[in-house]
C-alpha cells in the first residue's frame, strides 16, 4: 500500500478516536466513512473493531459510569447472538454495496439523531425490544465495529439521560467489540499482513480518544453532537455518491 493510504487510515483513526471518546460510540462509523474510499471492507472492518475496542478500554478508564446489570443484560444477550451473524456476512460483502449500505445508515440515522430530542419516548417492548436492538447492534458489530449505532438511537428514543445512555453504550460496546475481535482472530479475518495498519490505527487514535473523553466530562455535549452528526451525514452522502453510480451501471 502507498504512504498516502497509511496517512488516510491514520487520520480516519484520529477523528474516529476523538468522536468515540466524546460520545462513547461511533468509532466504526466515522472511520469506515473515510477508510471505505481507500481500503477493502474486510481490512477496514478489522481495523475498526481493533480501534473501537482500544477506544472503549480508554473510555472505561477515563469516563466511568454506573453499571446497571439489569438494564444492560438484554442488550448484551441479543448482541452475543448477533455478532457471529455479522462475521458470517462480512466475507461476502461487495465494496459498492458496502459503501451504499454504510452511506445509507449514516444519511438516515444521523438526521434522526439530530431530531431525536423532539421525538416521543418509546416505552413499549421492554427487555424483548432491548434484546432485539442488541441483536442488530451485534450484527453491525460483526460487519465492522458499528456496535453502538442502533443501541445509541434506541437509548435516546427511550429517553435515558446522557450518563445512563453512556453507561449502556460503553459497556455494551466494550463487551461486543471484545467478542467480535476474538471471532475475527479465530476465523482468520485478522491476519499478520494487517499488523502494519493496526500499528498505525492504535497510536493515531490514542490521544484523540483521551481528548474526546475529557471534552465529554468537562463540556456540554450538545454542540459537539450537532457537529459530529452533521459531519457523519456529509460522509454518508459522499459514500452514496461514490457507490450508487457504480451499482446502477
Amino acid at each position: 500500500m502507498t504512504g498516502s493510504v497509511y496517512v488516510i487510515v491514520g487520520l480516519g483513526a484520529a477523528l474516529a478516536g476523538f468522536v468515540q471518546g466524546l460520545s462513547g460510540f461511533a468509532f466504526g462509523l466515522v472511520a469506515m466513512s473515510i477508510w471505505a474510499w481507500v481500503i477493502d471492507p474486510q481490512l477496514a472492518a478489522a481495523l475498526a473493531v481493533t480501534g473501537a475496542l482500544a477506544g472503549q478500554v480508554i473510555a472505561a478508564v477515563t469516563v466511568r459510569r454506573g453499571f446497571d446489570a439489569g438494564l444492560l443484560a438484554p442488550f448484551v444477550l441479543g448482541g452475543l447472538a448477533g455478532v457471529p451473524l455479522g462475521v458470517l456476512l462480512l466475507p461476502h460483502l461487495d465494496m459498492h454495496w458496502f459503501k451504499t449500505i454504510l452511506g445509507g445508515v449514516l444519511v438516515l440515522w444521523c438526521p434522526v439523531m439530530l431530531l431525536s430530542k423532539d421525538l416521543p419516548r418509546i416505552t413499549v417492548g421492554g427487555r424483548i425490544a432491548d434484546a432485539a436492538i442488541g441483536l442488530g447492534g451485534g450484527v453491525l458489530g460483526g460487519l465492522g465495529g458499528f456496535t453502538g449505532t442502533l443501541p445509541t438511537l434506541w437509548c435516546t428514543l427511550r429517553g435515558y439521560d446522557r450518563d445512563v445512555q453512556r453507561a449502556v453504550i460503553q459497556n455494551f460496546n466494550l463487551s461486543m467489540l471484545a467478542v467480535t475481535l476474538v471471532i475475527y482472530i479465530a476465523s482468520g479475518l485478522v491476519t499478520r499482513s494487517m499488523l502494519p495498519m493496526i500499528l498505525v490505527v492504535l497510536p493515531a487514535m490514542l490521544l484523540p480518544a483521551l481528548l474526546g473523553s475529557r471534552a465529554y466530562v468537562g463540556l456540554s455535549e450538545a454542540g459537539f453532537r450537532t457537529l459530529v452528526l452533521g459531519l457523519l451525514t456529509a460522509s454518508g452522502v459522499a459514500l452514496l455518491v461514490s457507490a450508487v453510480p457504480e451499482l446502477l451501471r
